[in-house]
């Protein structure tokens, strides 16, 4: 395994766990630990959102908290991965994972409670689950980290599955369902040109190595 500082790591669950400095990041430092942790998270938000059944009680406001205390890691572990210098390619390659596994939960569960349609679902979720196929397909040649539209993509999910999944409309009304349409709907798009932008530039790269 290669670490950010261009060191090969021959035991990659030896090294540096968090302290800052040269040589290679352990598989199990404290970046990748969070982002298995918001892994483990997505089972219980999903449980936590399906047992409320569309009531708007107490059980779908903790599912909320949750799926936002998830998403946040993502922030945080990218963070510390950057500034401990502990960039590993087991991270470049779990973090989006963890993003796709909280997010396609949050997603599944809002269809089945009739509150998303299915093809929206659907459309993400097939974008989602072909990229991912497509890195580990190229695994073997090299590891690639989420791009630029693929971050935005991510933001504009989890801000609108986030403001789907509080039952604000029972304080401003219809306005709340309005803004939830848009904010889907751009994320639907950001979703879309994102993975057209990960085959473009595969193509891209394909033809240079020819």
């Amino acid at each position: 395994m290669t670490a950010s500082d261009g060191t090969t790591n021959r035991f990659p669950w030896r090294g540096r766990i968090l302290r800052k400095g040269p040589g290679p990041a352990s598989t199990a430092n404290v970046a990748n630990i969070i982002t298995v942790v918001r892994i483990l998270m997505a089972p219980l938000f999903f449980v936590l959102l399906l047992t409320d059944a569309g009531t708007d009680g107490p059980v779908r406001l903790w599912a909320a908290v949750l799926f936002v205390v998830a998403i946040v890691t993502d922030s945080a572990d990218g963070m510390i991965a950057r500034r401990q210098n502990l960039v590993t390619d087991f991270g470049k390659l779990v973090d989006p994972i963890a993003d796709k596994v909280l997010i396609g939960g949050a997603l599944v569960a809002l269809s089945i409670l009739g509150e998303l349609p299915w093809y929206v679902t659907v459309l993400i979720m097939v974008r989602e689950i072909g990229i991912t196929v497509f890195r580990f397909a190229v695994l073997s040649d090299r590891v690639i980290p989420a791009s630029r539209g693929g971050k935005i993509k991510t933001v504009l999910q989890a801000v609108a599955i986030t403001l789907a999944l509080f039952p604000w409309w029972n304080l401003v009304g219809d306005l709340a369902h309005w803004v939830n349409g848009i904010l889907m709907t751009a994320a639907v798009v950001a979703t879309v040109a994102s993975g057209v932008d990960y085959l473009v530039q595969a193509w891209r790269h394909n033809r240079t190595a020819a």
